[in-house]
């Protein structure tokens, strides 16, 4: 079993010119590398067929791939001294870096998913190191030792779990400090397995949305709190003073430090909610049944509309941008991983359901019942059901997660498989 705790430093001020150091070269040999493997990329991808064969072909290169660069560090610490003072596992976890960014360019992930091109890393972008192994002895009580940089303190919040080996190490820098990431392993304790069977009576069915952040199939609501818009005033005021300051003056780089810190505690305050709310979903029931919604796709800008002259047409960007920026502190996405997480520790399960037509069809006959967004209740005119809108969707979702109400017509879809365990 793997886990993983996220302690914070406090680095003395020696320690911290050292870790700011660190990270300054390596986001530099980070660049190196990178441009390295863009410039064999550019000059060797084309086919053998794309050039006249009357042409010269001159010698392919090597291709810089992960070994080859790795090798590189030795003469790059006989060329430039000073990487010397730099752990070996640091640097050649940087080179991994680029290894995994370049990779998931050129051939995407496990599902063939590709990512865009890789970007250079400007000062604010590069924040973290790696040491790749690292001992249990070397944390004692709440001092653990860094290699090259020496004892440093910690706040020891919650004790290493017995039995449990620390694997790796990743420091990395944040708006309010430094803080450590300890991956931990356990290879006798085994992975959770959840076997329980979903009934109708310990199973419950969620509706996530943006004027009620869960609606349950109880009739029960979760109101959604909007960290992002209760601070986006607070933010916009330090935006402003940002914009109105020298470029590379102390007095920018304070304001910013201050606009990095009041994200920092939106972010904490949605994980703070998410948590909360997804522990009191899990204590009504052992398996849960969400929406498996696309939030990727659901933000995606409005498509350009063009007329006969090709000049632009409004096309609802502007109302939309305002959408996206709800879903984005709705936070929908991170919120099922966490339900997913706490779920699959409990011994629990999380059941992701179709949400196609849930909104659209009544949850007692069955029937069509077209609603725009802007309607919030749900009125049935063959059953004469009335219930809310997100009541309905939740207790359409228990019942297809269930296989009980696989009956309803998705018109002019293909058909697809309705639940996704996870």
């Amino acid at each position: 079993m793997n886990i993983a705790h996220q302690y914070k430093l406090l680095p003395t001020s020696a320690q911290k010119i050292i870790m700011n150091r660190w990270l300054d070269m390596c986001r530099a040999e980070y660049n190196f590398l990178l441009a390295e493997r863009f410039n064999w990329w550019e000059r060797n991808r084309n086919d053998i067929n794309s050039c006249p064969l009357i042409c010269h072909l001159p010698e392919l290169k090597d291709n810089p791939d992960y070994y080859s660069q790795k090798r590189g560090l030795v003469p790059l610490k006989q060329d430039k001294p000073w990487y010397k003072s730099v752990h070996s596992q640091v640097l050649q976890d940087c080179v991994n870096r680029v290894k995994l960014a370049f990779d998931r360019f050129v051939k995407g992930d496990s599902n063939g998913s590709r990512s865009g091109k890789p970007r250079f890393k400007a000062k604010n972008r590069y924040r973290s190191f790696t040491y790749t192994q690292i001992n249990s002895g070397d944390i004692n009580g709440n001092v653990i030792h860094l290699s090259k940089i020496g004892d440093c303190k910690l706040i020891l919040h919650r004790p290493i779990p017995d039995g449990f080996k620390v694997k790796t190490a990743i420091i990395s820098k944040k708006s309010d400090g430094w803080y450590i990431t300890l991956s931990l392993e356990d290879k006798s304790v085994p992975e959770a397995i959840t076997n329980v069977v979903p009934t109708e009576d310990n199973s419950v069915a969620l509706d996530l949305g943006l004027e009620k952040f869960v609606a349950l199939n109880t009739g029960e609501f979760v109101n959604i709190p909007q960290h992002f818009r209760r601070s986006e005033e607070d933010l916009s005021r330090l935006q402003q003073k940002v914009s109105i300051r020298q470029k590379g003056s102390r007095a920018r780089k304070l304001l910013n430090r201050r606009i990095g810190k009041l994200h920092q505690k939106i972010a904490r305050q949605r994980k703070q909610f998410h948590f909360e709310t997804a522990g009191r979903v899990l204590d009504k029931a052992d398996v849960v049944f969400v929406e498996n919604l696309k939030v990727k796709n659901m933000s995606r800008r409005c498509k350009p509309k063009q007329d006969e002259t090709g000049k632009f047409l409004p096309n609802g960007q502007s109302a939309k941008s305002g959408l996206n920026k709800s879903i984005a502190d709705a936070g929908w996405a991170s919120f099922v991983d966490i339900l997913s997480f706490k779920a699959e520790n409990a011994g629990q399960r999380v059941i992701k359901v179709d949400p196609y037509g849930t909104s659209q069809h009544c949850s007692n006959c069955l029937n069509k019942v077209p609603k725009t967004l802007s309607e919030r209740w749900h009125s049935c005119p063959s059953c004469s059901l009335e219930v809310d809108r997100d009541t309905n969707s939740a207790i359409l979702i228990k019942k297809l997660g269930l296989d009980v109400s696989l009956s309803i017509k998705r018109s002019r879809r293909n058909p697809r498989e309705a639940c996704a365990v996870v």
